[in-house]
């Protein structure tokens, strides 16, 4: 299996946990520990080789997440994964409801204005506590808060488009 429009980065194991060969996970699920429920991680380590791998257990464990995974049983075979990306197929992840989107979906998003002024293309998203934020690049970096129909008028993934109200000045 291979990184593509299918297939959704997760993560990335980090070290190394106690003697029996679980792994540190840095996560990019909210909550952290979800990651966990995701059964079958395909792993892309820096050698550029694929490995599909089972998830046993896994929990969080004060600020990182670590995890158990089907034949590592040892420090040395869990060293090796280290700076392997954690992809999943997206199939695996929960259906959403109307108008809920994953970060995922929205990266590389065009943004245009209501009077379609072009804004640029989504880079990434981050959470603020009260909203998430748009980062958008285009003639310049703009932070759009993702308040939807206020801010955010229509997101539409077939045309690779969302339509937002702002300024473009701001």
């Amino acid at each position: 299996m291979k990184q593509s429009s299918d297939t959704i980065h997760l993560g990335e194991i980090s070290g190394v946990f106690g003697v029996k060969g679980w792994v540190k996970v840095f996560s990019y699920t909210m909550p952290r520990e979800n990651i966990v429920k995701y059964k079958i991680w395909q792993l892309f380590s820096a050698t550029a080789t694929w490995q599909s791998i089972k998830v046993l257990n896994g929990r969080r464990q004060g600020k990182v997440v670590v995890a158990q995974l089907e034949g590592i049983t040892d420090p040395d075979q869990a060293r090796k994964l280290i700076g392997a990306k954690i992809i999943i197929a997206k199939e695996q992840l929960p259906k959403l409801k109307k108008g809920e989107y994953y970060w995922s979906e929205l990266e590389g998003l065009f943004v245009v204005t209501t009077a379609g002024i072009d804004l640029g293309k989504v880079a990434w998203l981050f959470e603020t506590g009260n909203n998430d934020v748009l980062v958008v690049e285009g003639d310049r970096e703009r932070y759009i808060p993702y308040i939807t129909d206020e801010v955010i008028i229509s997101v539409d993934l077939k045309s690779s488009k969302i339509v937002v109200d702002w300024d473009p000045e701001f």
